[in-house]
């Protein structure tokens, strides 16, 4: 491989083509052994420049190289060193996301410079931010064209970042009616169901629906059936859990004094006037 500074980036293009996935520090160090390390970075300078190039840190905290097409150098044309590094870092992220704390961590970049730089990715719309429910409506990046995971959004059981909880009962009901009406129905039945009535506004897998349905099993009101293939089924619980009994409402469960409480105490059962209406109850 040659040594100048022209031939090492047509090296170094090379290379990232041979690894698409990604071509590390130690492999390109290997592979340009031959070619003063002050080469190589004038090379990899002018390519990043030239944005040619893209460079970014793996999992590992390694420096991964890749190449960029002609139509990405477009997009990024007049953007600077630090301004690449901080969209391919967000890149790397992917549609979960990337909070600043961590852009600042993996770039040496001062707050002040990653937030002047994001203003300037956003105003291009080659990255956008997205609250995440996970971490307290707190503001990850992405780039622009990605759909935020579910993960980030919460997926169907929130709107507008706020649990949707009476969404959720809502749907309860229906696939408890549906069950009901059936007598018996498996998971991808109920799923079918609530798919083609347009529920929700986001696609609700099997997943999602059977997390519903199991509330509907620990509350009392559905029980599960297995039979002969394995396949589980659900149908109206025979026993059903009423929702209020002598034994839910006992006062003992809730009372503050209760330690206090003994037989010859001041505070006592024979003293109780809730233990006496619980008793009428």
């Amino acid at each position: 491989m040659g040594s100048s500074t022209d031939s090492a980036e047509n090296d170094i293009l090379e290379l990232c083509r041979k690894h698409s996935e990604g071509l590390s520090e130690d492999i390109l160090q290997k592979e340009l052994s031959g070619v003063p390390i002050v080469t190589q970075a004038s090379a990899i300078n002018a390519l990043l420049k030239k944005h040619k190039l893209q460079i970014f840190k793996n999992n590992e905290g390694n420096l991964v190289y890749k190449e960029l097409v002609s139509t990405d150098a477009v997009k990024f044309k007049g953007l600077g060193s630090e301004e690449m590094l901080v969209y391919q870092l967000i890149q790397h992220a992917g549609n979960t996301g990337m909070w600043t704390k961590d852009m600042k961590f993996h770039s040496n970049l001062q707050q002040p410079q990653i937030t002047k730089i994001l203003k300037t990715l956003e105003s291009r719309k080659l990255v956008k931010s997205v609250k995440s429910v996970t971490g307290g409506n707190r503001k990850v990046y992405m780039l622009y064209e990605l759909e935020p995971s579910r993960e980030l959004t919460g997926g169907a059981w929130y709107t507008a970042h706020e649990f949707d909880s009476e969404f959720i009962e809502a749907l309860r009901e229906a696939c408890f009616r549906y069950i009901e009406n059936q007598g018996d129905a498996t998971l991808a039945e109920v799923a079918t169901f609530i798919q083609s009535r347009g529920f929700s506004k986001v696609d609700l897998r099997q997943d999602d629906v059977l997390s519903i349905v199991n509330t509907l099993v620990y509350d009392g009101r559905v029980e599960t059936v297995d039979d002969e293939e394995d396949v589980e089924h659900f149908r109206p619980a025979m026993l059903a859990i009423p929702k209020q009994s002598a034994f839910t409402s006992m006062p003992c469960g809730v009372c503050p004094v209760f330690s206090q409480c003994t037989p010859d105490g001041p505070i006592s059962p024979a003293k109780c006037i809730y233990y006496d209406k619980w008793l009428d109850f």
